[in-house]
């Protein structure tokens, strides 16, 4: 196992990008390992550590083909479907509640106190 190179914060040298960097010039990493990391350091916990890759490794990004964009509609409206009352809640439903705000919070002065939104 080898050892990373570390650089401070804002300086790293040219030639070496994250996963973030890269995705905006268009690239991914493609398979290939760390090269570096940067570090900045915080006062009360361990430092922050961001990860670098080489640039001139990097690889294009695969196209969204016509499938791959179905199946992201396809998960991001399941993530918006709420499983009480199987209508689409135009946001993404908190994991913290499971279902959608009127099926969490039933209005109690509601008609007949019901708990699914017509």
């Amino acid at each position: 196992m080898r050892a990373l190179p570390v650089f401070r914060w804002r300086l790293a040298p040219d030639g070496y990008a994250t996963r973030r960097q890269l995705r905006a010039q268009g690239l991914r990493p493609g398979g290939q390992d760390v090269a570096a990391q940067l570090e900045r350091p915080r006062r009360r916990r361990g430092p922050l550590v961001a990860y670098l890759y080489r640039v001139d490794l990097a690889v294009p990004v695969r196209p969204m083909t016509p499938a791959r964009r179905a199946a992201l509609a396809k998960a991001n409206a399941a993530r918006r479907t709420c499983p009480a009352c199987r209508r689409d809640a135009g946001y993404v439903i908190p994991t913290t509640l499971g279902t959608c705000v009127p099926c969490a919070y039933p209005d109690p002065n509601g008609p007949e106190g019901s708990t699914r939104h017509e």
